[in-house]
């Protein structure tokens, strides 16, 4: 369930709470008589729940990175926050933008609704914006026919798995950031899902190319070939935009990674 909407709906319980005993029950309630329950458990939680609401609506939300397909950028476990407001004011619980204050960049890692299946997140490294041709073919990306950057360092090995991959550092726009590879894996994708749009890529042995419609972005995570992303299930919508990463606040086992994300 919407974690959004319950909260949106306990803070509107809580807030009814309140107000019936701010302005009804507190005045007819004789001097020095304990509060009644349901004030201290109901009303007496609402100006919590309500800062809560407000914070994670407007501000920033906490997220936590349930797959490697970020990998080495984050981790799985990692606990960050997110910019909600980074790429416009949207309206709590159905999620309309009310004041556009900006748009995603190349290189931008954002979170997103699933374009598949809305009521899960997703986070991605934002790859192509609106009209960008996009071309990952044989593990080498271009941009607009501009082929971007890499520089190979030293491997990264996967301790849960105790496998290597090659790690590059990439630049894709102004953004600085490692990627992995894996020698093993073809360069094609090996299995697609049907995705409004479908029509603006081509599929090869060789990889993929694909123009970015208006209103949508294109999407990869830095774990190259362990991520499901727009290679596979599509574009994503401005309208699934939840917001822009920008922190780790939390890793359990490793607190080192505390503010590492770049």
């Amino acid at each position: 369930m919407d974690f959004a909407l319950i909260l949106f709906v306990l803070s509107v319980l809580t807030g009814a709470l309140w107000c019936a005993d701010r302005f009804v029950f507190r005045k007819k309630r004789p001097q020095g008589t304990p509060e009644p329950v349901w004030v201290e458990w109901g009303a007496g939680f609402f100006p919590i729940l309500l800062a809560i609401f407000l914070l994670r609506s407007f501000l920033v939300e906490p997220f936590r990175i349930p797959s490697g397909s970020m990998i080495p950028t984050l981790l799985v476990g990692d606990f960050i926050l997110v910019n909600k407001f980074a790429y416009g004011i949207r309206l709590p619980v159905i999620d309309k933008k009310i004041i556009d204050s900006g748009s995603p960049k190349r290189g931008d890692v954002v979170v997103f609704r699933y374009p598949q299946n809305p009521s899960q997140d997703y986070i991605k490294r934002v790859i192509g914006l609106p009209g960008d041709k996009i071309e990952y073919i044989n593990k080498r990306l271009r941009v607009n026919g501009e082929e971007i950057a890499v520089k190979q360092i030293e491997d990264y090995l996967h301790t849960d798995r105790l496998q290597y991959s090659h790690r590059y550092v990439e630049k894709i726009g102004s953004v600085e950031h490692q990627m992995l590879n894996d020698a093993d894996a073809p360069p094609f994708v090996s299995q697609t899902l049907p995705y409004p749009g479908r029509e603006n890529c081509v599929y090869t042995v060789e990889g993929v190319r694909c123009t970015v419609p208006a209103g949508h972005y294109f999407m990869m995570g830095d774990n190259r070939d362990q991520s499901s992303d727009s290679r596979v299930w599509g574009f994503v919508p401005d309208a699934n935009l939840r917001g822009k990463a920008f922190f780790i606040w939390f890793h359990f086992g490793d607190l080192a990674r505390i503010g590492s994300f770049h």
